[in-house]
């Protein structure tokens, strides 16, 4: 009886040992996920306010230009409407779409621009060109990080043992912050530096 009383305790022991384990797992990666889950979501705040302090310079572009290319609305209005988008943006699938519309729409109006020497010679365009190039490097920096916290978390969460407790809490795989091809090959940049100073040269010479 004695040996059947120690052999039950000692099964027991082993089970409760087996439990205190898997509840210390459990915890372990319940905990590690949630903090990489926050990280990501600090990330993606980041973007969206590097996004949305892009999006405040769109009105002072647009009245700065206005002025000078009155013809071209259509260019003005996808500019407009793509600011609007990144403003209205919950998602990162939603900020990384607006983000690509207000790349292609500044973009054209690089192009168009370039036939307007007084707008580059502009002091007020000049600032914003400034302005813009440093929130874009922004962008591209918290991008970056977002894009780093997001394979982290994917990977933990993919990976045995760990992606059990995740399905058990019901996580699933973040969404990275995608650039277009043509973004990654035109970064816009409203920079006329160099084509002001060729203007001016060509205005002295006349």
């Amino acid at each position: 009886m004695k040996r059947k009383g120690i052999a039950t305790i000692g099964i027991i022991g082993i089970i409760a040992a087996i439990a205190v384990v898997l509840i210390g797992f459990y915890v372990v990666a319940h905990n590690s996920i949630v903090k990489l889950e926050a990280t990501v979501d600090t990330k993606a705040s980041d973007i969206k306010t590097q996004l949305q302090r892009r999006a405040d310079l769109i009105p002072n572009l647009v009245s700065t230009v206005q002025g000078y290319v009155e013809h071209e609305e259509n260019v003005i209005d996808s500019i407009t409407a793509a600011r609007k988008e990144i403003s209205g943006a919950k998602t990162i699938k939603e900020m990384s779409a607006a983000n690509d519309k207000l790349n292609s729409a500044l973009q054209s109006l690089n192009v168009i621009v370039e036939n307007y020497p007084d707008l580059k010679a502009s002091q007020n365009f000049i600032n914003l060109q400034d302005e813009l190039a440093g929130t874009e490097n922004r962008i591209a920096t918290a991008r970056k990080d977002y894009n780093e916290a997001v394979k982290n978390y994917n990977t933990k969460i993919s990976t045995i043992p760990t992606s059990i407790i995740a399905n058990m809490m019901g996580k699933e795989k973040k969404d990275f912050f995608e650039v277009s091809d043509q973004s990654k090959l035109e970064v816009p940049e409203v920079n006329f530096n160099n084509s002001t100073n060729n203007g001016s040269k060509t205005d002295s010479d006349k």
